[in-house]
């Protein structure tokens, strides 16, 4: 089953943004993939009317869940839909979540995975303090999933930092696990490629990286380089910079004998105690 990753420069205006979106994932559809990853904030980047956007989206009233729902259902491809602005499940006008929606090819949400960890970073760009906290909710909840490809975990960029959350994503069945993301060009030339290579090898499964990659409102440099990354960490697929639709095939066999050889889940000695653990929503009810 063929896995795609995208790459997008997603700029302030959401329909152009869509439009945009819609024609990389009909090459992903054309390139013979079941399911795609859009990045994160792939339907707006840099505004500041996050509260707004996630009230009309959760009220019915956007153009954004309609758009993911009936692009899945012309592609029949599945889609984990970035992140967008919403509010928790019935309360519309509650601060909202950075939340990353998985849609099957009927477009039907099936998964909903709010971040977990915001990104409040002082960072050495022409930005300088980043605090997703002051937009966002934090998310509550470990997310997996069965999809055609496999049963995939769901992740968000400042999430890669945190290898206690892949390790939940490994014992919860996880062979993909998605990180769609918009590293800053800083962090992201020190720390990306490293990253995603070792949450891939430490937990034996795909990583679907999907990337902002280019200059954005604020003004904002990404660092991209989507890439898709396999058990045993090797890179498949990358794309520095700009828009691009990444393709590679899941080899199953192959990632069963990797874990049959080296059976890391059976010889892990160490845990953390007393530790708050998020709890476990490993199956998603809509």
């Amino acid at each position: 089953m063929s896995l795609a990753v995208i790459q997008m420069v997603s700029q302030s205006d959401v329909l152009a943004n869509l439009a945009q979106a819609r024609r990389l994932l009909e090459q992903a559809a054309a390139g013979g993939a079941k399911l795609a990853v859009l990045p994160e904030n792939f339907a707006a980047m840099g505004r500041r009317d996050v509260a707004d956007i996630g009230r009309a989206e959760a009220l019915g009233e956007g153009p954004i869940l309609p758009w993911l729902k009936q692009t899945a259902r012309d592609l029949t491809l599945w889609i984990v839909a970035g992140t967008l602005p919403l509010p928790p499940l019935g309360q519309p006008t509650a601060k909202a979540n950075a939340c990353s929606l998985l849609i099957n090819e009927h477009g039907e949400i099936v998964a909903r995975y709010d971040k977990l960890h915001l990104f409040d970073v002082d960072v050495a760009d022409n930005r300088g303090r980043y605090r997703e906290s002051d937009d966002y909710a934090y998310g509550s909840n470990v997310v997996v999933a069965d999809t055609p490809v496999g049963r995939v975990g769901l992740s968000v960029c400042y999430d890669l930092r945190f290898p206690e959350l892949y390790s939940e994503l490994r014992a919860a069945g996880a062979e993909l696990i998605t990180a769609p993301s918009a590293f800053t060009a800083v962090t992201g030339a020190a720390h990306w490629d490293v990253l995603i290579r070792a949450r891939a090898i430490e937990t034996q499964c795909y990583v679907l990286a999907a990337a902002q990659g280019g200059t954005h409102p604020g003004p904002r440099e990404t660092f991209g380089h989507a890439a898709i990354v396999d058990p045993w960490g090797r890179v498949l697929a990358q794309q520095d910079q700009g828009e691009a639709v990444l393709l590679a095939a899941r080899d199953s066999d192959e990632q069963a004998s990797i874990r049959a050889r080296m059976p890391v889940t059976r010889h892990r000695r160490f845990f953390s105690q007393g530790a708050q653990r998020p709890a476990s929503e490993h199956e998603f009810k809509a």
